[in-house]
């Protein structure tokens, strides 16, 4: 899951999902985040 932060968004609902063992979290601006890791896989 790509994310700024752990706040809860507009609705003011927290996701359950965060939450699940089985659930990794990225925080940081989606696009920047992408083009990173697509950096680092092809420097693979």
């Amino acid at each position: 899951v790509l994310k700024r932060s752990m706040n809860t968004g507009f609705a003011g609902i927290d996701n359950p999902l965060f939450y699940n063992e089985n659930t990794s979290l990225l925080f940081g601006d989606a696009k920047a985040s992408v083009q990173e890791v697509l950096a680092a896989v092809k420097a693979l």
